[in-house]
């Protein structure tokens, strides 16, 4: 089983991509992958993620157990109506998780915005999937470390593991906190082994994040060195923990 944690629909503002159903079904076929978990591309407003979210719940409907629901609007809205957004995705349309972008929406992990995504993510019981990497200070891997720890129940995602530029802080923040897992998005393969190694396998996770970087992101897993069992863990095994897919 192949398990795609990163993958996003619908048209993205901050980025220009329009990501398709076409691409997941497309990605789904081609490499074998079993179920994606999809989150909305990058949007400021309500309305737009409202109707983003509303598309993966389609999905998801007439697709059950192959797509699920990440949710991911704008941690700067007002706090009443950030609220009621995540708890209408999870209670209404059953998504799984919720994802802070902390490039495309400016949020500081520690800042108020930040902190409110943590807050009730601990109250219903969401892994939290956060981007590090490009956009600096806000993207350091390095900044979830007090989050980690002042919300050690918490199963914390780290997108990108740094994309290779905060590599080193990455593998900090995950040697720190046990707490802190990651999908492999735009890391090499090499620390993807070295870390498995360290950290254990079980803490990472296979993502695309866009359709046409699977074949990418598989070849690194098959080609770094990483045994049976490692692999096991990175393409499914770890997100069915932290997920609990069935």
């Amino acid at each position: 089983m192949i398990i795609d944690v990163h993958a996003h629909l619908g048209k993205d503002c901050v980025f220009d991509e329009d990501f398709t159903a076409e691409d997941q079904f497309n990605k789904h076929k081609d490499w074998q992958i079993s179920k994606t978990i999809l989150q909305p591309a990058s949007c400021h407003d309500l309305d737009t993620v409202i109707s983003q979210h509303d598309a993966i719940a389609t999905l998801i409907q007439q697709y059950p157990n192959q797509f699920y629901g990440m949710a991911n609007p704008n941690p700067h809205l007002p706090d009443s109506k950030y609220e009621a957004e995540i708890r209408r995705c999870v209670e209404e349309l059953g998504f799984i998780g919720v994802k802070i972008h902390t490039f495309a929406h400016a949020v500081n992990p520690s800042g108020v915005a930040g902190r409110k995504v943590f807050t009730l993510a601990q109250k219903l019981n969401l892994p939290v999937m956060i981007h590090t990497g490009a956009g600096i200070p806000f993207a350091n891997p390095a900044n979830l470390i007090p989050i980690a720890e002042e919300f050690p129940d918490l199963k914390i995602v780290m997108a990108h593991c740094g994309m290779m530029i905060m590599a080193g802080e990455a593998y900090l923040a995950m040697k720190r906190c046990p707490n802190i897992y990651a999908d492999i998005t735009w890391t090499a393969g090499f620390n993807i082994k070295r870390w498995s190694d360290e950290l254990g396998a079980n803490r990472f996770m296979f993502g695309s994040d866009h359709a046409d970087n699977a074949g990418t992101e598989l070849a690194k897993i098959n080609s770094c060195g990483l045994s049976e069992s490692q692999q096991e863990w990175l393409l499914s095994k770890t997100a069915l923990s932290i997920y609990n897919l069935s």
